[in-house]
C-alpha cells in the first residue's frame, strides 16, 4: 500500500532512522525488554505490546463492528500511549507521499466527474461490450492493468472505479464484484515495471536496476497472470451478472452524446490530467515526486476552473487519508520494535545459504506478510536482510541481479491482493464502494484474494524456478 516515489535510494523522510528512545532500547541479545514503569498488571516488552495492538486492530477490521478508520485511527493512537512509539516516530511513520498523492488525485478525479464524462466513458464500453456485463469487466480489468504498469495504481483506481460504479448502474448490476476485480488487476499491472509499485522504486535504487532490465525480468509474471485473471473474472461475472434483454438494449439505446454537462470544464480537466500523468512519467528528468505531481495537478485545476475550494475539498475521501495515517502507525509500531526485522531474519536462518530456499520462502513470506501490513515498511526492512542472504549464498555485484531481488519484488507486490488492506489501491476501492452504498465486506474481498494471490504466487514460483534456478 503506498505512494510513488523517486528513483534514489533515500526516497522520503521516512526512510530516515530515528533515534530510539532511552526506555526503549533492546537488550543485549537483540530483543525488545520489558520498560520501567506502570504499565498495568502485566509488564510486557515493547514488541510484544505492537504484535498485540496490531492484532487487535486487525481484528476490529476484519469484524465490522467499528469502521476501519476509527480503528485504524485508534490502534495507532494506543502505540502512543503506551509508549511504544514516541510522537516523531509516529508521525514520521506517516507517509505523506501516499496521502498527498491521494489527496491530489482526488480533486482531479471528483472535477472530471461533475462534467458527466465517466458516464460518458461507461456508457461507451457497456456499447462496445454489447451490454454485457462480462464484456465490460474485461475491458475495465485490461485498461486498469496496462495504466498501472506505467502510473501510480491510486491514480489508476481513482480514474477507472467511477466508471465501474456508473456501468454497474446503467447495467442495473451490483458493482461490488467488478470494484474488487479492478483493484487486483490494478495490483497485478504496477508489478510490471520499477513505476508500478511502491516496493519495486525502493527495491531498484537499492540494487542499482535499471527500467528496461527491471520490466524484463519480473514482466513475463504479471503478464501471464493478468490473462488468467481476466478468463476467470470473464467467466465468474458471465455466471453472476445476468441482465435481460430489455436492460441490454436500453444500454444501446442511450445516447451518449447528451452525458457530457460542461465541456469546457471537461477540456480544461484532460488538459490538467495530461499534464499531471506526463508529470509521472517524467518524474525521473523532473525531480519532482509524483505526490507533489499530483497536488500541483490539482492547485492548477482549482486555479484555471475557480472552484470553490470548500466544495473541492468537502469531495476528498477524507476517511480514506485517516485510514492510511492510522495504518501507517500500527504497522511502524511492528517496525520499530524490530518485529519485522525479526521475522526477516527467522527466514533467513531458515533457507541456510541455500539460493533456491531463499527465493523461494523470500517469495512466499513477501507474499503473505504483504497481504496483512503495508508492503513499503516489510520492503525497507527487508533490504538489508536481502544483501545478507545474497552474502550468505556467496553473491556479489560482480554476479549481476541477484534472483532474491525478483522474489522481493513479485512478493511484496502479488500479495498486496490477499486482503481489502493489503494495498493502497484495494482501500481506495472499498472507501468509494462504502461511499456508493455499496460495502465491500472483508470476507466477500477475501474471497477473491486468496485464489488470486494464490494463483499468481505459484505462477511467480514457477517463474522463478524455471527462469533462474532449476538450470
Amino acid at each position: 500500500m503506498s505512494g510513488r516515489r523517486g528513483g534514489d535510494a533515500t526516497v522520503s523522510r521516512r526512510w530516515a532512522t530515528v533515534p530510539r528512545r532511552a526506555a526503549a532500547v533492546p537488550a543485549a541479545d537483540g530483543r525488545h525488554t520489558p520498560r520501567d514503569g506502570p504499565r498495568g498488571l502485566i509488564a510486557l516488552s515493547d514488541a510484544s505490546i505492537a504484535v498485540v495492538v496490531f492484532l487487535i486492530t486487525y481484528a476490529a477490521i476484519i469484524s465490522e463492528r467499528v469502521h476501519k478508520t476509527t480503528a485504524a485511527l485508534a490502534g495507532g493512537m494506543a502505540l502512543i500511549l503506551l509508549r511504544v512509539l514516541d510522537t516523531e516516530q509516529a508521525f514520521e511513520a506517516v507517509d505523506l507521499h501516499v496521502i498527498f498523492l491521494l489527496a491530489g488525485m482526488m480533486i482531479i478525479a471528483n472535477t472530471m466527474a461533475s462534467t458527466g464524462v465517466f458516464q460518458w466513458i461507461a456508457v461507451r464500453a457497456a456499447k462496445v461490450a454489447r451490454g454485457s456485463p462480462p464484456g465490460v469487466l474485461v475491458i475495465l480489468c485490461a485498461v486498469t492493468a496496462v495504466l498501472s504498469a506505467f502510473l501510480d495504481n491510486v491514480t489508476t483506481v481513482v480514474l477507472i472505479a467511477p466508471v465501474a460504479l456508473v456501468v454497474s448502474s446503467t447495467l442495473n448490476v451490483r458493482p461490488v464484484p467488478g470494484l474488487i476485480a479492478i483493484a487486483l488487476a490494478s495490483n497485478i499491472g504496477g508489478t510490471a515495471t520499477l513505476i508500478g509499485d511502491p516496493p519495486n522504486i525502493l527495491i531498484a535504487a537499492h540494487a542499482d536496476i535499471g527500467f528496461v532490465e527491471f520490466m524484463l525480468n519480473i514482466a513475463p509474471v504479471p503478464i501471464i497472470t493478468i490473462a488468467g485473471f481476466l478468463g476467470v473474472a470473464w467467466m465468474i461475472a458471465g455466471r453472476s451478472t445476468a441482465i435481460t434483454d430489455e436492460a441490454r438494449q436500453r444500454v444501446m439505446d442511450l445516447d451518449d452524446t447528451e452525458l457530457i454537462k460542461d465541456y469546457r470544464l471537461l477540456w480544461v480537466s484532460l488538459g490538467v490530467l495530461a499534464l499531471t500523468l506526463a508529470g509521472f512519467l517524467l518524474q525521473g528528468p523532473l525531480g519532482y515526486d509524483p505526490a507533489a505531481v499530483a497536488l500541483m495537478g490539482g492547485s492548477l485545476l482549482l486555479l484555471l476552473t475557480r472552484a470553490d475550494p470548500h466544495h473541492a475539498l468537502r469531495e476528498i475521501e477524507w476517511t480514506t487519508l485517516f485510514f492510511f495515517i492510522g495504518l501507517f502507525i500500527v504497522v511502524a509500531g511492528l517496525e520499530e520494535t524490530g518485529v519485522l526485522a525479526s521475522v526477516g531474519e527467522r527466514a533467513a536462518d531458515l533457507a541456510g545459504g541455500s539460493e533456491v530456499a531463499s527465493a523461494l520462502i523470500l517469495l512466499w513470506m513477501s507474499g503473505l506478510l504483504s497481504g496483512i501490513i503495508d508492503n513499503i515498511p516489510y520492503t525497507v526492512t527487508m533490504l538489508p536482510i536481502v544483501d545478507e542472504l545474497n552474502a550468505g549464498i556467496g553473491l556479489t555485484e560482480d554476479d549481476g541481479t541477484s534472483v532474491l531481488w525478483w522474489a522481493l519484488a513479485m512478493g511484496a507486490d502479488l500479495g498486496g491482493n490477499l486482503t481489502v488492506i493489503g494495498a493502497s489501491a484495494n482501500v481506495l476501492v472499498a472507501s468509494l464502494a462504502e461511499r456508493g452504498g455499496h460495502p465491500i465486506r472483508f470476507v466477500e474481498f477475501l474471497l477473491w484474494g486468496i485464489p488470486t494471490v494464490l494463483a499468481s504466487m505459484l505462477i511467480a514460483t514457477a517463474y522463478l524456478w524455471l527462469r533462474y534456478l532449476a538450470f
